[in-house]
């Protein structure tokens, strides 16, 4: 099972990728937020869902952590297809598609294309006891950029020994307090901080 590539942006659109890893090109399927995130002929590191079909083996990469896990839920609900929860991941934030369905918002699910009603009303059943994480006081995801940091960070930390566990929490206070800080300010400050 692939659980994450690294390697160079050997092409972009929207929808797809291709990751070169030493030389062998993936085609991952990204919502437009991890699109965003990515630049042609630059390293990136992404996180993989593989789905595997009777007719395909079907690779999908998430900038985050937190955006792998919404699709993951996503894709859980009857009648939701990794196309259908890509479409909704890139139409809406994951804070935005908590908070739909936490106060069981049908209509802003809809918004995104190919998400009917029923479909819209499945996805606010099945998930309104998952999606606390990705919405609410405890943590609002206030941009991928943020994320992408501190994931690059946590990366980092772990490298030199340190739990994400124990780097995460003061990572997140960090960040609330300086939101611009870079990948390294961040990791200086988490280790002054443990």
């Amino acid at each position: 099972m692939i659980f994450s590539l690294q390697g160079n942006v050997q092409e972009l659109t929207p929808t797809y990728a291709v990751i070169n890893v030493q030389g062998v090109g993936y085609y991952v399927g990204i919502s437009l937020m991890t699109s965003q995130m990515l630049v042609l002929n630059q390293q990136t590191f992404l996180y993989i869902q593989q789905i595997i079909r009777e007719d395909a083996h079907l690779l999908f990469g998430f900038n985050t952590r937190s955006e792998k896990e919404m699709f993951n839920l996503l894709i859980s609900v009857n009648g939701v297809g990794a196309v259908s929860a890509l479409i909704l991941l890139s139409t809406l934030s994951l804070d935005e598609i908590a908070s739909a369905v936490l106060s069981k918002n049908s209509a802003l699910i809809q918004k995104a294309k190919g998400i009917g009603a029923k479909t819209a009303e499945r996805i606010i059943v099945d998930l309104k006891d998952k999606v606390q994480k990705f919405s609410g006081p405890g943590e609002t995801i206030s941009s991928m950029v943020d994320n992408k940091i501190k994931d690059e960070a946590l990366s980092a930390l772990e490298v030199l020994g340190i739990p994400k566990r124990t780097s995460e929490k003061i990572a997140d206070r960090i960040l609330k307090q300086n939101p611009d800080f870079s990948v390294e300010e961040l990791v200086k400050q988490i280790l002054k901080n443990i």
